[in-house]
């Protein structure tokens, strides 16, 4: 790619970049989108350029892999209740070890000195109470998220770094599904969008069906989605956070596919984007669904991701 081509592709960006430029960005990423280490770093490299772009980043991540390949190293069987993570006493020593330690440093060395690690229990940010609907053991509902620590880090230019493990009022702590988790955040940040990175394309009207994927729909749809029963069950825990951060005043929401290299700025900068939008309103619906020429950048960043690559290792 010439020097000349490359100044122009992001003089193009300009737009992209006042747009995002001082918003709030809620990011899940867990599960299966965090195993390889490349990608891993991909992932990481991007939420640094997003950064440098003056987006205020943050992270709340899982663990799952991690999480059941320490319960197989001290022989303990991974239990699982409607897709939720059965965490007995002793599950829940291991997933605080795991995911508030190894997989959130892990992270953090990545974002190469932009990261702050946290999790629930620091400066108790995520205080949550036992899940009652469905006995699951030590697994919580998101009661309140303080965001006091988050801002502060925000404000200093840190991405904060948050394991999902909250605690209720006496102290005792809780394993909370990341997606929850996330959405959480992202309702008490007022954040612009929260962003799901999975392992799939996104949200699909027939999951068995890869012709199925569906780019764009409004929040009263995923409630009609939801209540009819017509979601594939790993995707229903997304979708609810979705829809809590969307309600609760989120602009809106994203189900990217976290395995596909840069799928993140992908989403971010293109009009069409490569996974699923859930928009807060009709209007808002009616804005991204219609093209406009900002596209073009779009276009031309999908042609030319090496370069992507290559400025994020200066």
């Amino acid at each position: 790619m010439k020097n000349e081509e490359m100044a122009l592709l992001f003089s193009e960006a300009t737009p992209y970049i006042q747009k995002y430029h001082g918003k709030t960005l809620v990011i899940k990423y867990g599960g299966n989108a965090m195993v390889n280490e490349e990608l891993k770093l991909a992932v990481m490299n991007d939420l640094v350029t997003l950064t440098l772009l003056g987006v205020r980043v943050v992270l709340v991540h899982g663990g799952g892999p991690a999480i059941n390949q320490m319960l197989n190293r001290v022989g303990k069987e991974s239990k699982f209740v409607n897709g939720l993570r059965y965490t007995d006493k002793e599950t829940m020593s291991i997933v605080q070890q795991v995911l508030a330690g190894q997989v959130n440093k892990d992270l953090v060395a990545l974002l190469k000195g932009r990261g702050v690690g946290l999790c629930g229990l620091d400066g108790h940010t995520i205080t949550c109470s036992r899940k009652s609907d469905v006995d699951l053991g030590y697994v919580g509902n998101v009661e309140k998220v303080d965001t006091t620590l988050i801002e502060h880090l925000l404000n200093d230019g840190f991405i904060p770094v948050i394991a999902t493990v909250g605690m209720d009022e006496n102290g005792i702590a809780y394993n909370i599904n990341a997606d929850t988790a996330a959405g959480a955040v992202a309702a008490a940040l007022h954040a612009h969008k929260a962003i799901f990175l999975t392992d799939v394309d996104g949200l699909y009207k027939d999951f068995s069906d890869k012709d199925s994927l569906i780019s764009n729909l409004t929040l009263d749809e995923v409630n009609e989605m939801l209540y009819g029963g017509e979601v594939d069950k790993g995707m229903i825990p997304k979708l609810r956070a979705a829809v809590d951060a969307l309600t609760a005043g989120v602009f809106r929401a994203h189900i990217i596919n976290g395995t596909t290299p840069h799928s993140l700025l992908l989403e971010l900068l293109t009009d069409a984007g490569v996974g699923t939008v859930i928009h807060s309103t009709e209007t808002a619906y009616e804005f991204d669904t219609h093209p406009h020429p900002l596209s073009t950048f779009a276009a031309r960043l999908t042609e030319n991701l090496d370069v992507v690559e290559k400025l994020q290792t200066v």
